[in-house]
């Protein structure tokens, strides 16, 4: 019986194209052994250019596509939980519920949130088993990609990495599932840091952050060396799941007869990539 998988993007940038194109193709290739039952993406066509490019490339591969707008879903409700955590939470419901309805024709046996821009709710975690791919290294900061290294820059990490961890309704604080990590604080990074600190004599981070924005040369390089990482991660990741190496049950993870409580570091694995 082939591996069914689901997948969430809210396909909001190249990466986002990036990530699917490359599961799409290794499954092609059978390198991993598994098939897409369904890409959902959480905004329709001509809410923006790159999700409208998304949406164009899940067609071009024939997959089952299920958009539905969380824009426009209940707009006034999820305006009033910007300030309001337990509207919020009401709001994340509901919208998952339709999800949840608009799915329910799909059997799937692992479900992945590539680039999916938003928190799923308790129900939403209850009924699907998911694994949410995130760019940075277990307890490390939460957020966006662009959120998280502009984190690491301001308390000067020496370390990060890239994750694949259990979706809970909590913000990338599930428990992960493998990951790894590398330094930031050696080799062409260095002199990456000393540009830094010498502008950071006359400037705060947050003037720097306004003027550099996603070109500073350290927040890219700290990105290049997380977007390198994360298609090898997924892709073997994926692959544990779809051959019976990692497998969930009763929403907890197992390796064979051990429970993973920490995650599977694969350093060695990925460098090698």
């Amino acid at each position: 019986m082939v591996f069914k998988i689901g997948w969430f993007s809210t396909g909001r940038d190249k990466a986002a194209r990036d990530l699917l194109g490359t599961i799409y193709n290794s499954m092609k290739v059978g390198e991993i052994k598994a098939s897409l039952s369904f890409v959902f993406c959480n905004r329709t066509l001509g809410e923006s250019e790159e999700s409208d490019r998304f949406l164009k490339m899940v067609k071009d591969y024939d997959i089952d596509l299920i958009c539905y707008s969380s824009k426009d879903f209940n707009p006034d409700m999820r305006r009033m939980g910007i300030t309001n955590p337990v509207v919020l939470e009401k709001w994340r419901r509901k919208y998952d519920n339709e999800i949840i309805k608009r799915l329910a024709k799909y059997t799937t046996d692992l479900n992945i949130l590539a680039g999916y821009m938003l928190v799923v709710s308790s129900k939403m975690c209850e009924k699907l088993d998911m694994i949410n791919l995130h760019p940075a290294a277990p307890g490390g900061p939460s957020g966006t990609w662009q959120e998280v290294i502009w984190k690491l820059i301001d308390s000067r990490a020496d370390t990060t990495g890239v994750m694949i961890h259990l979706v809970t309704s909590e913000l990338d604080k599930g428990p992960p599932v493998t990951y790894c990590t590398f330094p930031i604080k050696r080799s062409v990074f260095n002199k990456l840091w000393n540009n830094l600190n010498r502008r950071l004599k006359d400037k705060s981070l947050a003037q720097i952050m306004k003027e550099d924005g996603e070109r500073n040369e350290l927040f890219m390089e700290i990105r290049r060396h997380g977007f390198i990482r994360e298609q090898p991660l997924l892709i073997k990741t994926i692959k544990a799941f779809a051959e019976g190496r990692i497998r969930f049950e009763n929403k907890r993870l197992f390796m064979g007869n051990e429970a993973i409580k920490d995650g599977l570091c694969l350093n060695e694995e990925i460098e090698a990539c």
